[in-house]
């Protein structure tokens, strides 16, 4: 899984390289871990609004999913809050979850933040319990960390 990860966070890079716009980069960047990931079935952003202080649902890949998050609900919410990515074996064990699609049984979320200021949360599901490994969780974070780099807030 190593080379394929690293393969497409330098997809990733290529493919955002001159485009600052946040929607259009998250609905590739989901689009590529779609494509990309084996045995998910959610793959999304939630964009950070910070005059309700709650995640607002983004461009994303699978079933329908939950609109509103508030910071610190869930494992979004609580990833975001705790600023660190929250790799999840069980859902159905994690205190708080928001069952938006009852056929997820694990869930990693990588909190998005640039220059000390919230963005979101890339979130990813599975069907299949404790899907995501430590290894994982960290192409996952250098993921993030390229598609923050091409964020623009002017």
């Amino acid at each position: 899984m190593q080379n394929v990860t690293n393969l497409v966070n330098q997809q990733l890079d290529a493919l955002l390289t001159g485009e600052t716009d946040l929607i259009s980069n998250m609905a590739n960047a989901a689009a590529l871990l779609n494509v990309t990931l084996e045995d998910i079935n959610w793959v999304g952003f939630y964009r950070y609004v910070p005059d309700n202080d709650e995640l607002i649902l983004g461009p994303f890949q699978g079933n329908v999913a939950c609109m509103h998050i508030k910071n610190g609900d869930g494992v979004c919410g609580t990833a975001l809050k705790e600023k660190h990515s929250l790799r999840v074996a069980d859902v159905h064990q994690f205190a708080g979850h928001i069952a938006c699609d009852a056929n997820s049984n694990s869930e990693i979320v990588v909190p998005l933040f640039k220059d000390g200021k919230a963005i979101g949360v890339l979130d990813i599901d599975s069907p299949i319990l404790d899907r995501f490994s430590s290894e994982d969780e960290q192409i996952l974070n250098q993921f993030a960390d390229i598609f923050i780099k091409h964020v623009d807030f002017k």
